[in-house]
């Protein structure tokens, strides 16, 4: 099952291992079992303090725990092969059954501890989506540090009867003592945010201690992660406040377009990002999210951010990179069947529709690249465009309409998702030439729309904002609102890229620097005064 690098891998990282490990595997008769065997026997062979024992009674087959064998009350178990993307998962769910520490805040690791109440987690996952092992680890760390947490993770594939009956269309897709938790990507953080009831004040408390910072940057993508290295290399001290560091980068697979690296995934872009801004003294407060903005004239020389836990935050200056999102067709049934048929991620939830007919709505490079990937899965794909021609680029257009189970339809308004209730059967769309409603009887919609600016908090600040909702920069990156700058998706700036986000990030902050220099601070006013 492993070939020899992987073998290599595994071996080096199991001689971190602090106490012994059991593996115990529940097997049939079918060629996933066998495959199963044949992966806890070569990872029991790599290391003295792992064990591997083929006895388990479970009915999900083929399916394994691991555990601490001091700690038998403490496991975690993978239905099916944890291969892919989730390799690093098993690797990690390992290390730490296995006494290994994990790179979480210890007050982390207390609330976990601590959580009362019994929690059984089932978590569906697929081998090609690069969002599912944050749940997947966050679920393990849970399981392996509090004895009335359990965490079953099931690669969808091998259990495609189960997705099919608990109507599972979208991964990652958690369920928390039988009934739906949550669909998506999710941290531990995040996780414990929705169990514990008291972690929005104990972090409202946290963020109320903090002094005012020279540079506060909103935002933890590309264009923040820039901003803030560069405003930290200048001395000042700097905080950055992120709904989820990485930003959209963290739903990006294949990035071919990043000069200098010819082909990365936007989860290794989005780690290598951290680790870069990890390596300077920046206050990173992740799972933040912007409410208001109140600007400095109002608040004594320091600019006001709100957050939504009622905290608030105070900079000098203030770097805006709170990017942008999934634009949403807007349609009657789009919401009602969000994860029961409608989805955003191909990567992720593809493997779902193996076989079935689909639609892919944009007809952009995101659209073409997503109907591309697709046609390689599932067993049909229709491809609908508002405009009279596809947008893509030439060679994207050439490979799809190589594909001989895609079609592709032009001048076509999409108006309604169509369902049974519980997924999606079909969309009706406007035929724009010929004015006349047609429908395609599909079971997936995959919508590829562009974006839409993450600005609505800033709607009563006093910014200046586009008729799109974006925010007005001048050459410089600055806002409307002197000392507030601005970069990346979430401003008025063309091409919506990767590497033009950082060089705008880094751009705002040297502005911003720029205008630190030449501006008193307010203790420094207010001293000179007396």
């Amino acid at each position: 099952m492993l070939d020899a690098s992987m073998t290599q891998q595994l071996k080096q990282y199991l001689g971190n291992l602090r106490e012994p490990v059991e593996l115990v595997a529940s097997l049939g008769d079918d060629p996933k079992s066998e495959q199963t065997r044949e992966l806890l026997e070569e990872i029991a062979a790599l290391h003295d303090d792992v064990s591997a024992s083929f006895d388990g009674t479970d009915e999900r087959k083929p399916s394994f725990i691991i555990r601490r064998a001091s700690d038998a009350e403490k496991w975690v178990r993978f239905g099916g092969l944890p291969m892919g993307h989730e390799f690093t998962s098993l690797v990690l769910a390992l290390l730490w059954a296995g006494g290994h520490p994990p790179k979480v805040e210890q007050d982390v690791l207390d609330q976990i501890a601590e959580l009362e109440g019994d929690y059984a987690f089932e978590m569906y996952f697929s081998l090609s989506c690069h969002n599912c092992p944050d749940v997947v680890q966050a679920l393990t760390l849970m399981a392996l540090y509090n004895s009335r947490i359990t965490a079953t993770l099931i690669e969808g594939g091998t259990f495609q009867d189960e997705v099919e009956s608990r109507d599972v269309m979208a991964v990652p897709a958690t369920f928390l003592n039988g009934e739906m938790f949550a669909s998506g990507k999710m941290g531990v953080e995040e996780i414990l945010a929705k169990l514990d009831s008291n972690a929005g004040a104990r972090s409202a408390a946290k963020m109320a201690d903090k002094d005012p910072f020279e540079v506060l940057v909103v935002g933890g993508g590309p264009a923040g992660a820039a901003a803030s290295i560069y405003t930290a290399r200048k001395g000042f001290s700097t905080g950055i406040a992120a709904e989820r560091f990485g930003g959209q980068v963290l739903d990006t697979m294949g990035i071919e377009n990043f000069i200098s690296v010819p082909y990365t995934e936007g989860p290794k872009l989005a780690a290598q990002l951290e680790s870069h801004v990890g390596e300077y003294d920046i206050d990173v407060m992740n799972l933040q999210t912007a409410a208001r903005l109140i600007p400095a004239e109002e608040k004594g020389g320091y600019h006001e951010v709100v957050l939504e836990n009622g905290a608030s935050l105070y900079g000098r200056a203030v770097v805006l990179t709170t990017g942008a999102r999934w634009r949403n067709l807007g349609v009657p049934g789009e919401q009602e069947y969000r994860n029961k048929g409608v989805a955003y991620c191909p990567h992720c939830d593809g493997p779902l529709y193996k076989g079935k007919h689909v639609a892919v709505i944009g007809g952009g490079n995101s659209g073409v690249e997503a109907a591309i990937d697709l046609a390689g899965i599932v067993g049909h794909v229709t491809l609908i465009e508002f405009d009279g021609q596809l947008r893509a680029d030439q060679v994207l257009q050439d490979k799809l309409r190589s594909m001989p189970n895609v079609d592709v339809i032009v001048s076509a308004q999409t108006t309604e998702i169509l369902g049974d209730g519980r997924r999606v059967t079909g969309l009706n769309y406007k035929d724009r030439n010929a004015g006349v409603d047609k429908t395609v009887e599909l079971e997936g919609v995959f919508v590829q729309i562009g974006l839409i600016p993450n600005t609505d908090w800033l709607k009563d600040s006093g910014i200046e904002l586009s008729r799109h909702g974006e925010i007005v920069i001048d050459e410089k990156a600055a806002t409307s609102l002197d000392g507030v700058f601005a970069a990346g998706d979430c401003t008025t700036v063309p091409y919506k890229q990767i590497v033009i986000a950082m060089g705008e990030g880094s751009k705002a902050a040297l502005s911003a620097f720029d205008y630190l220099i030449r501006n008193v601070a307010p203790q420094e006013f207010a001293e000179a005064a007396e």
